[in-house]
């Protein structure tokens, strides 16, 4: 960790393409997990506007396939694959790692589901925390071979400002003793994304592989956001005048997954979490932005990350 916040040119406006303006990712090879839609699909079209090699990780193949012939039609970049990834479902995070081969210089761990009923994997996980933090985990270890050996690769973890409703329960992650409650799993799942890039960072340094977190702002109307509807007590980030909340298009949302992906201003730093594309402060109570003590908390890290591994050998 700097004594200093990183800062950059770039603010809570700065587009993708803005950030990735100059940049030439030719010979890099670049996963994008939920990359169909939303700020997904925006993060891939710069990245393959760099004339990276850029494979859409989506559960849904044909909105993947029509995600990637909009890409190429708009960057000119024919190398934009698709392939199938279910983060809920180990077997298919497993499929994909066991079916990539090379290196692979960016990963973004994009996708992400938000505020859903209760609903579990057939290994009785809260599905939240499965799909947003262990299915990410699974697939950033078993790609660690792929990653070191790019010698300098990033990851891309995407987190949120709902982080700072909540930590980690790990005395119940899973909700078995407590009623479930929506927002609760989801912060929790958010301050995962943060802890696994603080502890990976540490882990992989040797191998030359950075992680960092993010959040993208708040973007209106893509996918992330459809169970909103759905379940009382929304975070205030949900109201038109919450403080501090960056309101942004998909254009906008991709800026910092794209800055941390791809700026050579980010060369060597890791653990870090970003927001408006600098990295963001300590979190002030009232004010949603910043990050939260715990989210960074070097202990709770190697915790969840051993939490982890303890779960998929259950």
């Amino acid at each position: 960790m700097t004594n200093h916040r990183i800062t950059t040119p770039f603010d809570a406006q700065s587009t993708a393409a803005e950030v990735i303006a100059g940049i030439d990712l030719t010979d890099r090879r670049a996963i994008v997990t939920g990359g169909a839609s939303g700020i997904g699909i925006e993060t891939a079209r710069a990245l393959a506007s760099a004339d990276a090699e850029v494979t859409l990780a989506v559960r849904n193949l044909e909105a993947g396939q029509r995600a990637a012939e909009d890409i190429i039609a708009s960057t000119g970049n024919k190398q934009v694959l698709v392939a199938p990834l279910d983060l809920s479902d180990q077997a298919s995070v497993a499929a994909f790692v066991a079916n990539w081969a090379g290196p692979l210089h960016i990963l973004v761990n994009n996708a992400g589901i938000m505020a859903t009923p209760e609903m579990r994997t057939p290994q009785g996980w809260e599905m939240q925390f499965a799909t947003n933090h262990l299915g990410h985990f699974t697939l950033t270890t078993g790609l660690h071979h792929a990653l070191a050996a790019a010698d300098g690769a990033r990851v891309v973890s995407v987190s949120s400002v709902g982080h700072i409703n909540g930590e980690v329960l790990f005395d119940d992650i899973h909700f078995q003793r407590h009623p479930y409650e929506p927002w609760a799993a989801y912060s929790q799942s958010k301050t995962a994304n943060i802890l696994f890039a603080v502890e990976a960072s540490k882990r992989w340094s040797a191998d030359r592989i950075t992680v960092n977190a993010l959040n993208p702002g708040r973007i209106p109307g893509t996918n992330l956001s459809r169970h909103v509807g759905d379940v009382a007590g929304a975070p205030a980030s949900f109201e038109p005048n919450s403080t501090g909340v960056s309101w942004k298009n998909p254009e906008q949302g991709a800026a910092t997954s794209v800055l941390l992906a791809s700026s050579p201003l980010l060369d060597g730093f890791g653990g870090h979490y970003f927001e408006d594309c600098n990295e963001a402060g300590p979190h002030q109570p009232g004010i949603r932005r910043g990050v939260a003590a715990y989210a960074l908390d070097p202990e709770k890290a190697d915790r969840l990350w051993q939490a982890s591994l303890d779960t998929l050998a259950s």
